[in-house]
């Protein structure tokens, strides 16, 4: 079962961010996210609705038989749709995931790549949806899909209290 990612031309958006800063504002938010670090994930790509976040695969992620732990490819997936949104909000909010719901459809082996982007924005909440693929050997297959939904938190600062 083989699904290869759709080609995007660099991240094509249909939507018009409130913040022109906003590529700027999400690299840096990233940057703080210390458990991203952790597990050696990195932002690759950021439009405005989308945002690709792509992690090298490393035994120290995996579970008992080997694959990426589901825990960590929910992980990378809920950060890509979260800065997805995130793109779309004004430069003085912040947002939390209200909820998500993820199907894991594949073993996570190989570089893993998230890609989120939002179905509909929202005044406070908004509605995302993600795709991580596993990359190995040449093949690229879906092994995750997630729907999520957002919650914009207006003149919140997105560091930390």
């Amino acid at each position: 079962m083989t699904a290869s990612a759709p080609t995007q031309p660099a991240l094509a958006s249909r939507f018009d961010p409130p913040d022109p800063e906003f590529a700027a504002r999400v690299r840096a938010s990233f940057g703080r996210q210390k458990a991203m670090a952790l597990i050696g994930a990195t932002l690759s790509a950021v439009a405005p609705g989308r945002c690709e976040i792509e992690l090298p695969f490393r035994d120290e992620l995996t579970q008992q038989k080997g694959y990426v732990h589901g825990g960590i490819i929910g992980m990378i997936a809920d950060s890509a749709c979260g800065y997805a949104a995130y793109t779309l909000m004004p430069a003085d909010a912040s947002l939390v995931t209200v909820e998500y719901k993820i199907n894991i459809l594949a073993p996570g082996l190989g570089r893993l790549v998230a890609r989120g982007e939002v179905i509909r924005p929202g005044r406070t909440l908004s509605i995302t949806r993600g795709e991580v693929y596993a990359e190995s050997a040449g093949r690229s297959i879906l092994c995750a899909a997630m729907q999520q939904t957002l919650m914009m938190l207006p003149d919140t600062p997105d560091t930390p209290e």
